[in-house]
């Protein structure tokens, strides 16, 4: 196969998934991994894709804003890996800010029998995993929606947002993020689902981020934090080894997920 093919193939494969993986390429197109990542390489530098540790996903200009739908299909192993550590993390009785994003509704799905906690959101589909009703009879959290304007990623964002927000006080907010980058920081392609951010970690005692290695050196339009505003960051073992060097000394600390079937 010409490098050519195998280019238009990889892309095929990326515009379906949103993402690939260099050992998934190499045997689909029976070459080895070496050549995948040349292959890779030469599509990053023509702005074809984002090379990431493992793989590539597609590249979207800075202040583009995929749709929930589309994003919720991405990297669902690492996304599982990061819910169950946050999670884990959550004790019995606290009030939680969660922001919007796939991730977070994946934590969203493993709180929804904790009746003991709180929950303040403006997302939609985090209200929804945690109010729908349960066929077992399990009692749920008390949970709290803002108003406001929706965005692609389902989140309520915009005064009206940013007013109920503030009438709040939590233990901690659970943050998802389009970017974390060690110096933009924070990152979002959408102004006004920033300044909502930024109202999230206001009202919470500590900042807990959950974020898949794919969104390390992804940078948004809109900085919303730094990363030595972030108590806990949690990531998957797709990070880079040097890129969790690089983030051990910006954020609280960095908490790695395993995920099921890899390293």
């Amino acid at each position: 196969m010409l490098a050519a093919e195998r280019r238009r193939a990889i892309l095929r494969a990326l515009n379906s998934g949103g993402a690939v993986r260099v050992a998934e390429l190499a045997a689909q197109l029976a070459v080895s991994e070496m050549t995948v990542r040349r292959d890779l390489d030469a599509m990053d530098a023509e702005d074809l894709l984002r090379k990431v540790h493992g793989g590539a996903v597609t590249r979207h200009n800075r202040g583009e804003e995929p749709w929930s739908s589309v994003k919720a299909a991405q990297q669902r192993a690492e996304k599982a890996a990061i819910a169950d550590v946050a999670a884990g993390m959550v004790a019995d009785g606290v009030t939680i800010a969660i922001s919007a994003g796939t991730t977070t509704t994946e934590l969203a799905r493993r709180l929804r029998h904790r009746p003991s906690i709180t929950v303040v959101t403006n997302s939609l589909t985090v209200f929804d995993v945690l109010t729908a009703p349960s066929t077992d009879g399990a009692d749920a959290p008390q949970v709290y929606l803002t108003g406001g304007t929706r965005t692609p990623s389902d989140a309520l964002v915009g005064p009206i947002a940013d007013a109920a927000l503030a009438l709040f006080r939590v233990d901690a907010t659970y943050l998802g993020v389009h970017g974390f980058d060690p110096q933009a920081g924070l990152t979002s392609p959408n102004i006004a689902e920033a300044q909502t951010n930024r109202t999230l970690i206001g009202i919470g005692a500590q900042l807990v981020v959950l974020a898949d290695h794919t969104k390390y050196g992804e940078i948004g339009t809109n900085v919303f934090a730094g990363l030595g505003q972030v108590d806990t960051l949690i990531v998957d073992d797709g990070l880079a080894d040097e890129d969790r060097a690089a983030l051990a000394g910006l954020v609280g600390d960095v908490v790695i997920a395993q995920v099921a079937g890899q390293s």
